[in-house]
């Protein structure tokens, strides 16, 4: 035995076994043994019995398993992924596994397993809605060529807002997270007000420049426009990317843009607002700091929204896109065309 631990050419699972009857010699307990060894008891029980029924050949030798129930036929899953992709009888909106189980004959474990191995889920459902713009491809062409190749000398801001953030403040303190418990909050609030967040996004270098506001009507978005307007280095070109809010074709807004001829107003096409660069900034803000925040006043939510604006930008990042608008098109066109 000392001889199979002290051969490095050996196996891992020889020198453990070995080891077990070496230990086992010195007449000490199951446990502390498994313990030596650092194995389980069963391990321990199941080698010494080898040993002394085959000897050091039994150690080193692995006895084959009999065989297992055979394999589901091929047919049979095939049928199985069929059924899952076509709609269950009846009025049920969706297959489940019982279900599928009942229908087929098989077992819940092997309809988990086929599921599992055709990377099928019936029970989640993914939402889209596809734009029906007639401009949508020259729009995508233009706000990703923006994204991926800005001009030279030129400033690119996504700009949006974030209209109705609730300030809200749970009616009774929550728990904190413990070692297999999750955190608490109650379900029920108070509702101190709303606020709207008006924030650039400079895709250049992350730079998010954010103004809060009691509404956001055309009025407001001029007065954050001048506020942006006053941080653009001279003589740059402002490309700026919106959605097709009302507030943003406004007519005094449209005055404005006259007034300043290097800003260049970029629409993304109607049910296409991810293409908007800012709406990944107010999504990681909404995540990280409004969701599970409790705040007890407008000004208290205020406060922190600025506080991540200033957080954000003492460091900000690039904002990167790598998929081309071909590769977009080409996706989108697989989808259903939109019901008119």
């Amino acid at each position: 035995m000392a001889a199979i631990v002290g051969d490095r050419s050996r196996a891992l699972k020889h020198i453990q076994r070995a080891r077990i009857i070496l230990h086992s010699a010195d007449v000490v307990p199951v446990l502390e043994v498994a313990r030596r060894a650092e194995v389980s008891r069963p391990a321990v029980w199941r080698w010494q019995k080898r040993y002394a029924e085959e000897g050091v050949e039994g150690l080193l030798r692995d006895k084959t398993r009999p065989p297992g129930k055979p394999a589901t036929p091929l047919p049979t899953v095939a049928s199985v992924v069929a059924m899952t992709c076509s709609e269950p009888p009846g009025e049920v909106t969706h297959w489940t596994g019982r279900a599928m189980a009942l229908a087929t004959g098989l077992s819940h474990t092997t309809i988990r397993r086929i599921w599992r191995d055709h990377k099928l889920a019936p029970h989640r459902l993914r939402t889209f809605k596809k734009s029906n713009d007639p401009a949508f491809a020259e729009k995508v062409e233009d706000i990703v060529g923006l994204y991926m190749n800005p001009p030279a000398h030129a400033l690119v801001l996504s700009i949006d807002e974030k209209s109705q953030i609730q300030a809200l403040d749970r009616t009774q303190p929550g728990l904190p997270l413990k070692p297999g418990k999750a955190g608490t909050m109650t379900h029920d609030y108070k509702r101190h007000g709303t606020t709207t967040l008006l924030a650039a996004f400079n895709v250049l270098d992350g730079a998010v420049i954010g103004r809060c506001m009691q509404k956001h009507t055309h009025q407001e978005f001029i007065r954050f426009l001048n506020a942006v307007d006053k941080e653009v280095p001279a003589g740059k070109i402002v490309h700026a990317i919106l959605d097709n809010y009302a507030t943003h074709n406004h007519p005094k807004v449209r005055a404005w843009l006259e007034r300043h001829p290097y800003w260049v107003f970029h629409f993304t096409p109607t049910s296409g607002s991810w293409l908007n660069a800012v709406e990944n900034f107010f999504s990681a803000l909404t995540r990280r700091r409004i969701r599970r925040g409790v705040f007890r006043s407008i000004v208290d939510l205020q406060a922190a929204i600025n506080r991540y604006l200033k957080e954000h930008n003492e460091d900000p990042k690039p904002f990167v896109w790598t998929k081309p608008a071909n590769d977009i098109l080409a996706k989108l066109d697989r989808l259903p065309a939109p019901s008119v």
